[in-house]
């Protein structure tokens, strides 16, 4: 540590300073501190009401045989320090200057979707929707930060910003709140609480014992952070055991509710623009219950050298490739990589941790870089551990880390977190916030890795092999401070492997958008359709209003039944009637379309777009879509119940498409 209190973690390199951020706890001598860097994981937390004291055992986290399973891990640290070696580059990232009381606030506002809470003269506009449609620990995290930049402000005798609880205060739930909050601020929560759209009953979440092996339930309904204010409350939260067995680690289930599940991808591209910031939102505010600061660093530019696959930005990538191959989401030469290895590299003893050779591995990427795009490389002359070398230099080339440099911090200190439900819950909002291609490239990579470690009886990777050999790979880059402190190198290493094979292990349940955000999004887009303009004048007028929706959608679920309308415009000229009662279902609703198709003889558009079997065509070609509404689009869970969907979309439009994951047959 040198005196500006900077340090890193693996491979040491002069000269650079580190970046700003990491998950800290709020207290000293806890879980972290500002000042670690984004691939060290700090120690281990303190005694508190939300975690236990740390054992021996459960701080190593390993048993003495296990011990060797760590050689891979430094090996690879190794393998990297060589390579960055003889190849002497030179990376620098811009200075990064120390940020002044409330620049930190300033920047997670803007991030947060709040940024017009900044100005003298704000416009409250778009600022009350989406806080009208806030928890009340989310809202409490927004209030935190607005206050610390307030009184920032104030310091430097700037002129003041408003108030806290002028802005909250707007979205009361009746007419006499306002008088209400001018004697009683603490008003402002409960008007808050009945405001929002979570108005679902607190339910207990005191299970936390973990039985490996053993499904549990994971809530997606609630906030997480209501959920851990909860357990906060009850003193519930405990250490959670972990254990490098893949098979004895603790199954999650979700359970489908009445609106089914919601995965990334099923939301359009216009709605899931609204998830990172209303998922950094409730990211901050479990940290806040848990007793976490949630520090990110400021991103920092690196110099690129003038490739075309690698140590190129993956947006680059991506608008090159998608030249080729229009909506291509995932960089061509990693989908190469990937391909090669599983048709020839699965059954590979050691693959992934056995290293190529460096000179060869060396002259391929140059080869690539001349050959790929023209589809002159011959890939069945290279051995599968050169590929396996290739693709983890392809994902430390990159500029910027994939899981990017403002949360690498977070990812690392997640393994903190006492509770293993709760690391989850960190985890999922994380890959939220993550932007698009990065999410999407890490998806591809975790299926992969899943892969490998199915064919571990062949391969001899299990699924801590697996992830002590790529934690180096994603937690170290060669443009950010990676010296690793003196005396928790084995903590640290352990701690980032685990963050990776929580990755690869849940990683179904990790790209689950959680039905709480998705209600905030349905908040969101009433609110902005209705286009209000929120000055003192209409705030009655509105809380009206929403008081009037409410009632009517009360109304609307008192209905037994509804006949509604499903289109297939794209498939067929006509559109089926569905009678919709409290038991049907979107499964339902598809095989009576595959039904009628059949047997009424409709009149086919397209018969290309329809595959077609035994002169049928199969219902799992096909998927429903709600659009319209409070909803841009959302392709429908089969286990979806569509009266109660119609309740609470009422405006939208139901439309049969084609499984774009399915062939088009001719």
């Amino acid at each position: 540590m040198d005196k500006r209190g900077t340090c890193g973690c693996g491979v040491a390199r002069s000269g650079i300073r580190k970046p700003r951020g990491v998950l800290a706890p709020a207290r000293p001598g806890g879980l972290g501190s500002t000042r670690n860097c984004l691939c060290k994981m700090s120690q281990l937390p303190p005694k508190s009401p939300l975690a236990s004291p740390v054992s021996e055992g459960t701080n190593s986290r390993v048993e003495s045989s296990d011990n060797l399973s760590m050689d891979s891990f430094w090996l690879e640290v190794e393998n990297i320090k060589q390579s960055a070696e003889a190849e002497q580059e030179e990376c620098s990232l811009a200075d990064v200057k120390t940020q002044e009381e409330g620049e930190a606030e300033a920047e997670w506002l803007q991030d947060a979707g709040l940024s017009d809470l900044l100005g003298d003269r704000a416009s409250e506009n778009d600022n009350i929707v989406l806080l009208s449609t806030l928890t009340k620990t989310q809202a409490a995290a927004v209030q935190r930060r607005l206050d610390t930049y307030s009184r920032s402000r104030r310091r430097k005798n700037k002129h003041p910003v408003r108030d806290v609880r002028d802005i909250f205060g707007v979205v009361s739930s009746g007419e006499t709140a306002a008088k209400k909050e001018e004697s009683s601020p603490d008003q402002l929560w409960h008007n808050l609480r009945t405001s929002s759209v979570q108005r679902t009953e607190i339910q207990d979440y005191s299970c936390t014992v973990r039985n490996p092996g053993k499904e549990e339930v994971f809530n997606m309904d609630v906030a997480y952070s209501e959920q851990a204010a909860v357990l906060l409350k009850g003193s519930f939260l405990s250490e959670s055991r972990r254990s490098k067995d893949g098979n004895a680690l603790t199954n999650f289930k979700i359970p489908k509710g009445r609106l089914g599940v919601t995965r990334i991808g099923d939301l359009s591209a216009q709605d899931m623009k609204k998830i990172p910031t209303l998922a950094l939102i409730e990211l901050t505010a479990l940290c806040d219950v848990l007793g976490f600061e949630l520090k990110r660093n400021k991103a920092a530019k690196l110099k690129t050298m003038e490739k075309r696959l690698f140590g190129v930005p993956l947006n680059t990538l991506l608008e090159n490739d998608q030249k080729l191959l229009p909506n291509t989401k995932i960089p061509l030469l990693l989908q190469a990589l990937l391909s090669c290895l599983e048709k020839r590299g699965l059954e590979t003893e050691g693959i992934l941790r056995v290293s190529g050779s460096q000179t060869r591995i060396k002259s391929l990427e140059q080869k690539l870089e001349r050959d790929f795009y023209t589809g002159l490389f011959r890939w069945d002359e290279v051995h599968q551990n050169d590929v396996s070398g290739l693709l983890k230099r392809f994902i430390r080339e990159l500029p910027a880390p994939l899981l990017t440099a403002e949360y690498l911090p977070a990812f690392a200190a997640v393994q903190n977190i006492p509770d293993l439900k709760q690391r989850l819950q960190a985890l999922n909002l994380l890959i939220l916030i993550l932007p698009e291609p990065n999410r999407n490239t890490l998806k591809a990579l975790l299926e992969f890795l899943s892969k490998v470690v199915a064919r571990e009886k062949n391969n001899k990777m299990n699924l801590w092999n697996v992830s002590t050999v790529m934690a180096p790979n994603l937690f170290m880059h060669k443009g950010l401070p990676n010296k690793i402190p003196e005396g928790k190198e084995k903590q640290l290493a352990e701690g980032a492997a685990d963050v990776v094979r929580m990755m690869i292990h849940y990683q179904d349940l990790l790209w689950t958008v959680s039905s709480f955000l998705v209600a905030q999004v349905r908040k969101l887009n009433e609110s902005n359709s209705k286009r209000y303009q929120f000055c003192d004048k209409r705030i009655k007028n509105l809380l009206r209003k929403i008081h009037a929706d409410k009632d009517k959608v009360e109304k609307n679920q008192a209905e037994p039944s509804k006949i509604v309308k499903v289109h297939a415009s794209l498939l067929l000229k006509d559109s089926l009637e569905v009678h919709l009662n409290n038991a049907t279902r979107v499964s339902d609703v598809l095989r009576q379309f595959q039904k009628n198709l059949c047997q009424n003889g409709w009149n086919i558009v397209n018969t290309v777009n329809l595959l077609k079997c035994n002169n049928s065509m199969e219902c799992t070609n096909l998927l429903l879509y709600e659009v319209g509404g409070n909803i841009g689009e959302r392709c429908l869970d089969p286990d979806t119940y569509l009266l109660d969907l119609y309740h609470i979309n009422p405006h939208a439009e139901w439309i049969i498409k084609q499984n774009p994951s399915y062939p088009r047959m001719f």
